[in-house]
C-alpha cells in the first residue's frame, strides 16, 4: 500500500481519509489536538468532528509532523485557508523528496489575494506539477457515510492529476481530472461567500425563489471573476462549479450556508464563532475575495455586500433590500 499524509483532521481531512483508505492507501492522519489524535488511535473514531463513524484499520493518527510525513509519497492539506501560511513551516523539512502535495482548501488568503495552490508554491518551494487541487460537492459527513459523490482533482500535469485520480477511487467516491487550477479554486472559494448569502436570505424567512436567485448570480459573479483571470468557464459549469455551489448553497450540513442562517436570524459573527469550533471559511474569505474581484476590475455585488454584513457594517435585511435596487441591466452581457 501507498501511503498518504493528510495534515488536518477535522471534519473534510477525516472524511477524506475513510476515501483514501477505501481506495487502497495506508492513510496517517496528523491532527493539531494530541486529545483528537490519541481518540482516533483508541477508539477508531473522531468524537470531535465526525462521531458515529467508525474509521478504516488502514487509517492511523498522529500529533508529529515528522510521523505522519515520513514515507508519504501523496501529502494532503486539510487545514483552515487562513492558518495554511503559519502552518506549512512546520510540515516541510519532512516532506519526502518530490511529495505530490494536495489542497482541499477552499479561500483566497487575507493580505495576499493568493489561492491555496499559490500559498503552497511559494512556502514549500515546489512547482506546480506537484500541487494538486481537489473540489467538489463534498459535504464531509456524506462522504464519511460512503453516500455516492463525485469531484475533481486539478494538476497543472495531467500525468499527476491521473494518479491522484486513481489513488482517490473508491467503491462510493468517482474522482474526474483537470488542469484547471484556478477555475477549481476559485469555483471552491468563491461558493462559501455565496452560502453565507443564501443562509442569510434563509435565515430571513425567504424562500426558493430568493435562494435559486442568489445562487445563479453567485455563479455568473463567480464565472465573471475566474474567467477574467484566466480560468476555462466550463469548469464552473462543473463539479467544483456548479456542484459545489449547489451542495453548499443547499445542504444544512454546510457550515458556510448555516453560519449565514444565524446572521440572518440576529446572531452576531462573534456569537456565532463562540458557539462551534467549526471554521466557516466564507466569513474569512469574503473580504479577500471582494478585494480580488476590485483588482481584477470585476464586478461583485455578493462578496462585497457578505463582506459588509460580516464587518458589521451593513444588516443582512439591508443586503437583500441592496440586491434588489441595484441598477438593472441584461442577464447576460
Amino acid at each position: 500500500m501507498s501511503k498518504v499524509a493528510v495534515l488536518g483532521a477535522g471534519s473534510w481531512g477525516t472524511a477524506f481519509s475513510i476515501v483514501l483508505a477505501d481506495g487502497g492507501n495506508e492513510v496517517s492522519m496528523w491532527a493539531r489536538r494530541e486529545e483528537i489524535a490519541a481518540s482516533i488511535a483508541e477508539r477508531r473514531e473522531n468524537t470531535d468532528y465526525l462521531p458515529g463513524i467508525e474509521l478504516p484499520p488502514a487509517i492511523t493518527a498522529t500529533h508529529d509532523p515528522e510521523q505522519a510525513l515520513s514515507g508519504a509519497d501523496v501529502v494532503v492539506l486539510a487545514v483552515p485557508s487562513q492558518s495554511l501560511r503559519d502552518n506549512l513551516p512546520a510540515f516541510v523539512p519532512y516532506l519526502e523528496r518530490d511529495a505530490v502535495l494536495v489542497s482541499l482548501m477552499k479561500g483566497v488568503e487575507l493580505g495576499s489575494l493568493k489561492r491555496m495552490s499559490e500559498v503552497v508554491a511559494e512556502v514549500a518551494d515546489v512547482p506546480p506539477s506537484r500541487i494538486a487541487v481537489i473540489s467538489g460537492p463534498n459535504l464531509a459527513k456524506e462522504i464519511a457515510r460512503r453516500e455516492p459523490a463525485a469531484s475533481v482533482v486539478a494538476c497543472a500535469d495531467e500525468e499527476v492529476a491521473t494518479m491522484l485520480q486513481r489513488r482517490c477511487h473508491s467503491p462510493a467516491f468517482r474522482p474526474y481530472t483537470s488542469v484547471d487550477v484556478l477555475g477549481c479554486e476559485l469555483g471552491g472559494a468563491y461558493k462559501n461567500v455565496v452560502a453565507l448569502c443564501v443562509g442569510m436570505a434563509v435565515g430571513l424567512g425567504f424562500g426558493d425563489n430568493t435562494t435559486a436567485s442568489l445562487i445563479t448570480r453567485g455563479l455568473a459573479e463567480t464565472a465573471r471573476l475566474a474567467m477574467r483571470l484566466g480560468a476555462n468557464p466550463l469548469t464552473l459549469m462543473g463539479l467544483a462549479g456548479l456542484g459545489d455551489l449547489v451542495a453548499t448553497c443547499s445542504s444544512p450540513l454546510s457550515r458556510n450556508r448555516t453560519f449565514g442562517e444565524k446572521l440572518g436570524q440576529g446572531m452576531t459573527v462573534e456569537e456565532i464563532l463562540a458557539s462551534t469550533r467549526q471554521v466557516a471559511e466564507g466569513a474569512k474569505s469574503c473580504s479577500s475575495i471582494r478585494a480580488l474581484a476590485e483588482k481584477a476590475g470585476v464586478d461583485a455585488p455578493i462578496a462585497e455586500h457578505v463582506d459588509e454584513v460580516v464587518a458589521g457594517r451593513m444588516t443582512t435585511s439591508g443586503m437583500m433590500a441592496a440586491f434588489i435596487n441595484r441598477d438593472t441591466k441584461a442577464e447576460i452581457e
